[in-house]
């Protein structure tokens, strides 16, 4: 058996505590790990606790890293495993802390399909074939984006996505215009005649025509 005779926690933010066995140190361990397990000085550790200690404090490591990268915004769990693993953590690691979190529902995919979905149409609306795309990528099942993406309306977003768009372009002849203002949308995954309709409506308006037939994309 080896015995811990000192533990030194860290004077930084970091938390982390020197663990040190039979007078010499061994290595670092985040507090959290040390609390859980109720490791003091005098306690005798075996060849099996200590490669415990060292796995639980990997897994703590993995999770931390995990709430980390949820703070900027919610993820899917695909993305979250995807970023879990570029951070260098291994499968072992990354599966308890997934579920961790499932459990305390920082993981959802629907909630996330949901806070997609809506963060897009509320601050750069697109169409809903791109929203679903993207939603693909980021691992959200099949089901869930359809529920979530159903109540998407093109026409209104593309006049949402086109308006400021519009007003900032520094064009004063309607090909210009049209080529410009088209392109964008476009690119946001609109299709021709939803484009078409946004354009000529966006026209009149920045030329201060009768814009009453184009009163549904505002609705």
């Amino acid at each position: 058996m080896i015995k811990i005779t000192n533990l030194v926690r860290s004077a930084g933010r970091g938390k982390t505590v020197r663990l040190f066995l039979d007078g010499r140190f061994a290595f670092n361990l985040l507090e959290e790990v040390v609390l859980k397990e109720k490791l003091a000085v005098g306690m005798e550790l075996s060849e099996a606790q200590i490669a415990s200690l060292q796995e639980a404090n990997r897994c703590q490591k993995c999770l931390s890293a995990a709430l980390q990268i949820l703070n900027y915004r919610p993820r899917s769990e695909r993305e979250l495993r995807m970023r879990l693993q570029r951070r260098n953590f291994n499968e072992n690691e990354i599966h308890p802390a997934i579920q961790n979190l499932k459990r305390m529902g920082f993981i959802d995919d629907e909630s996330f399909a949901r806070f997609w979905t809506e963060n897009r149409q509320s601050f750069s609306p697109r169409s809903r074939k791109m929203t679903e795309m993207e939603l693909r990528q980021k691992g959200v099942p099949l089901d869930v984006i359809e529920q979530e993406v159903s109540t998407m309306d093109d026409t209104s977003n593309a006049y949402r996505a086109g308006q400021k768009y519009a007003h900032n372009l520094k064009v004063d002849d309607y090909s210009s215009f049209r080529r410009r203002l088209g392109e964008y949308l476009k690119r946001r995954g609109f299709g021709y005649e939803v484009i078409n309709n946004t354009v000529t409506c966006l026209w009149n308006e920045k030329e201060g025509g009768d814009t009453d037939d184009f009163a549904d994309f505002e609705s």
